[in-house]
């Protein structure tokens, strides 16, 4: 028996790919960016070729052969449909609902997922807003959440969010989101989960409320309990990949059938596709190459993380004296994981290093994309087709990393 599931505020679709990779069905996605939905509607196209005997038409699409719309056409346009580009609120709730009933037919949902954007919650978030995001409407997206937890009565519910969650407004919204889950129905219990626990080498700290309806009698999974033993470091997700220059790469590289490595054939981030696409990395001026170069080699001698007050003079021209010190941050090669994520990733790449001094570069967006556990033949995609780094690096870093998405679907399952 196959369980379904509604994807919520679905972004890029991270959360999402890992319970379709432990064997869930998605009913709907629905997320308010058109970047992203078109990321949503391309993996859609991916799972329903791959599962119909019709990769190869994926694997065009990737090679750049055919358009982004003869891959959209080659897939029936009621499974395209099921990616919903829509604000979740009152004025959109019942055209989305419409929607998703006609995804639906005469089935049950089994599971909702996903979690509303993070900046109302988060530390870094509340400390670059004016009003420390009192006020945001963002605040309460969770109470459209709990909308459609009473419509649709799932079995239970997977709502993830930020660290910050437990102190945003003293408690306070944490403590009215249980109110309300319980209200609907659900009893609750909340897990802090470390991305690196999962098998993702990467530093990144997510809560999960996991909802289950009160009358259930099937025990809560303990999610804290699974720790995926971890013998790799960074260096064994970037090092099968083609060496580039700051504003170099390339969207495509065809044929590409470079020696893989362990790490990526036990988690099937290379997934057998013989195509890297979307290793591009961004320019950089002059000055930033400079600063990178002492970073890394601060590195590779001591072990030690550039200060930014320790810089040459001359190369310091933030105003900023007092705070994030540690702005100029290296992928460390050598460490089982790396710094965490996040979408400030599409604005600069300062605080994303590339390890190796001859590319001196900041990461590029595949292997960000890797950093986040996402297999290669996942391709992000911008509001017109074509290679977008801006879109493609702000998707990665608000998304949730499969492989941990995965493993948390896995224990519903059983539980279920």
């Amino acid at each position: 028996m196959s369980y379904n599931f509604i994807d919520l505020f679905a972004g890029a679709g991270g959360l999402s790919e890992g319970f379709i990779q432990a064997g869930f069905e998605p009913i709907a996605h629905v997320e308010i960016e058109k970047s992203a939905c078109n990321t949503l509607k391309t993996r859609t196209a991916y799972h329903y070729l791959k599962s119909n005997n019709k990769y190869e038409v994926y694997v065009s699409y990737l090679k750049g052969e055919i358009t982004r719309e003869e891959l959209y056409d080659s897939v029936p346009k009621e499974i395209l449909d099921t990616v919903i580009n829509l604000p979740i609120g009152d004025e959109n709730n019942k055209a989305i609902q419409k929607q998703i009933d006609e995804c639906l037919g005469k089935r049950k949902v089994d599971l909702i997922i996903g979690g509303p954007p993070c900046q109302a919650y988060s530390l870094a978030g509340r400390s670059r807003s004016k009003t420390k995001m009192v006020g945001d409407p963002r605040n309460y997206l969770f109470v459209q959440y709990a909308e459609y937890l009473e419509k649709y009565q799932p079995k239970m519910f997977v709502f993830e969010n930020v660290l910050g969650l437990k102190s945003a407004k003293k408690g306070h919204y944490l403590a009215e989101m249980e109110k309300l889950f319980i209200k609907k129905g659900y009893q609750i219990k909340l897990f802090t989960l470390e991305a690196k626990n999962f098998g993702v080498l990467q530093n990144r700290k997510r809560i999960i409320i996991l909802g289950w309806q009160k009358n259930n009698k099937n025990n809560f999974p303990n999610l804290e309990d699974i720790n995926v033993a971890n013998d790799f470091v960074v260096q064994d997700l970037l090092k099968d990949l083609p060496v580039i220059k700051a504003g170099g790469g390339n969207d495509k590289f065809l044929n590409y059938k470079t020696e893989t490595t362990e790490y990526l054939k036990n988690h099937s981030l290379r997934n057998g596709i013989d195509i890297l696409t979307q290793h591009i990395a961004r320019p950089h001026r002059e000055q930033d190459k400079e600063i990178y170069k002492i970073a890394v080699k601060k590195w590779e001698k001591k072990q030690e993380r550039l200060n930014y007050n320790d810089l040459p003079e001359r190369l310091k021209t933030h105003q900023n004296r007092t705070s994030f010190f540690d702005r100029f941050k290296v992928v460390a090669a050598d460490l089982p994981y790396s710094q965490t994520v996040v979408a400030h990733i599409a604005k600069d790449g300062h605080y994303y290093i590339h390890p190796d001094i001859k590319q001196n570069r900041s990461i590029s967006v595949r292997e960000a994309a890797r950093l986040q556990s996402f297999p290669d033949d996942y391709y992000f995609e911008g509001e017109r087709e074509g290679a977008n780094r801006t879109a493609a690096f702000k998707q990665i870093g608000n998304a949730v990393p499969p492989l941990m998405a995965k493993s948390i679907a896995l224990e519903i399952l059983k539980a279920l």
